[in-house]
């Protein structure tokens, strides 16, 4: 199937330009808390590179500016860039904002060739909007997202070849989401590992065998690999799309008002779905105004099911959306408009459990099974006798717990988001032990490694000793007792990690971690505090 993508460069930093955040001749960025994820072509000349962290940011261009990210404003501001590209081709998906995907046999037909519709969707966007963007045009999604970030047309049947050179690591692009480009990056980073560095690489093994190895989530890669969609044309409609809907009367003006009928449509929407046992592949939102116009914005449900498509997602979805149509730039108009039916559809509805394999699964009939019987154990039990375990923020990896009672919507005591000097970086350990065991950290002369008072460590270690119980002052235990005692080798270690907390207090809490690397194959993390080390946690 032949796809479009219009691609709009660097589109977080565009977005917050155009809402006034930062001025157009200043060097910007946009991190999450941790990591920078897009930068300005301004930045990027002066060599900040997207993953890079705050403080090398500023390292490469110390008059830059971090902005947060804003997904809300993202999307407000990408609405008239849809609208525009919408006047030149009918049907388009929005895959994320900043990306556009749009069918193009039909289209190049009418405006006469790709090369036209490539001229035209450009031109159309620059018209209205102002923004520059970047069109291609090839078979399957994946490559036609590398042509549009190169401005090319591959032609019919050539997509397997223009993919096959291209490193394994561009498989992130065509991932929609934080989760999925995560996800896709662990995949990436054991591909290299295992030797398949190039796409061509991962094409030539079986499908099978990728799906025997790699499961739901290197079949994906290998369709992509191969230049085919993720979700292939639906040829017959097995069920019909589920649509809700409401009037205004008198017609809303405000998006806060118009925001509680979008809450009661989500609940709507989701207990009709339920009751079907179905799931969706996109959600269809319309509004009409009192003008009489109708604007219809269609958004990919990738994380779809029962779990991804909640009542609080599409409402947040549907007012950021409003917020974009109702400001007026999408139509175009300079007074505010006015809705007057507010309509939301679910569209390539498929049994729950049976949809088109995708990124990270679907929902399944188990999923509802497991939430009715955890209300009736909570029912027997109390609220507080079924305990999620959720992450908050927090510095030692204990401290990053909480224990919240299932289906209790408050929010963890310390935000995620915020800061946290001397955290542990991704990624987390797998196990925490319930009582740290007591450790000793040798160099290579076998002397113990020691903290100084300004967190450093006295050598570089070399092995890890647990205290033989057998001996005085050696009451704890291995952490797996069935291992030797003595020594145990290091093929490497990371850190060290300090932390110091209370610091304005008499009596302030000074620790170290450690990550090691043991030569039988565990990974441990270390830590060290009043000038004694512990086994605080394993690693996978």
């Amino acid at each position: 199937m032949r796809t479009a993508v219009l691609w709009v460069p660097d589109w977080p930093v565009v977005a917050a330009i155009a809402a006034g955040q930062v001025e157009a001749h200043q060097p910007a960025a946009v991190h999450d808390g941790r990591r920078v994820t897009a930068v300005s072509a301004l930045a990027r000349s002066q060599g900040v590179r997207r993953g890079m962290r705050r403080r090398q940011a500023q390292e490469c261009c110390p008059e830059i500016v971090l902005l947060t990210i804003d997904e809300g404003r993202d999307v407000r501001t990408f609405e008239p860039v849809a609208a525009a590209a919408e006047t030149v081709v009918a049907g388009l998906e929005v895959a994320r904002p900043g990306l556009l995907l749009l069918p193009a046999g039909g289209a190049s037909r009418f405006h006469g060739s790709e090369q036209a519709l490539a001229e035209a969707l450009v031109g159309r966007v620059v018209e209205l909007t102002g923004h520059d963007c970047q069109v291609g045009v090839a078979d399957g999604v994946l490559a036609a997202i590398l042509a549009a970030r190169s401005s090319r047309l591959v032609p019919p049947g050539a997509a397997p070849a223009f993919l096959a050179p291209l490193a394994a690591g561009e498989l992130v692009h065509a991932a929609m989401g934080d989760r999925a480009v995560a996800e896709v990056a662990g995949l990436v980073d054991l591909l290299t590992r295992l030797g398949l560095h190039t796409l061509a690489d991962l094409t030539a093994l079986p499908a099978a065998d990728v799906e025997a190895r790699f499961g739901r989530l290197g079949t994906w890669a290998h369709r992509l690999a191969r230049g085919e969609d993720v979700r292939p044309p639906q040829r017959r409609r097995v069920e019909p799309d589920i649509e809700v809907g409401c009037e205004f009367d008198p017609p809303a003006e405000r998006v806060d008002a118009t925001a509680f009928a979008a809450r009661r449509l989500a609940e709507q929407l989701q207990a009709m779905m339920l009751e079907r046992s179905v799931s969706c592949g996109r959600l269809r939102i319309t509004a009409r105004t009192d003008a009489g116009g109708e604007l219809v914005r269609t958004w990919r449900t990738d994380a779809g099911g029962l779990g991804g498509l909640s009542p609080a997602r599409i409402t947040d979805r549907v007012r950021w959306q409003l917020e974009g149509w109702m400001s007026g730039s999408a139509l175009q108009s300079p007074t505010p408009a006015a809705l007057v039916r507010l309509g939301l559809a679910a569209e390539e509805v498929a049994p729950a459990g049976a949809e088109q394999g995708q990124l990270w699964g679907g929902a399944s009939g188990g999923d509802l099974r497991a939430h009715r019987a955890l209300l009736r154990v909570q029912g027997m039990l109390g609220g507080d006798g079924v305990l999620v375990a959720t992450v908050q923020g927090g510095r030692d990896v204990r401290d990053q717990i909480h224990l919240a009672a299932w289906g209790d919507a408050q929010a963890p005591a310390r935000a995620v988001d915020r800061p946290w000097p001397g955290r542990l970086p991704a990624p987390a350990p797998a196990t925490v032990l319930v009582e740290p065991s007591a450790v000793e950290v040798l160099d290579a002369a076998g002397d113990l490694v020691r903290v100084d008072a300004r967190l450093a460590l006295s050598a570089a270690p070399a092995a890890v000793r647990w205290p033989d119980p057998r001996q005085p002052g050696g009451q704890r235990q291995p952490v797996d007792p069935r291992q030797p005692v003595g020594p145990q080798p290091l093929v490497a270690w990371a850190g060290p990690w300090p932390m110091v907390e209370r610091w304005w207090s008499g009596a302030p809490r000074r620790r170290v971690h450690l990550q090691v690397a043991l030569a039988d194959g565990r990974a441990l993390l270390l830590a060290c505090s009043a000038g004694a080390w512990t086994c605080e946690a394993l690693y996978d």
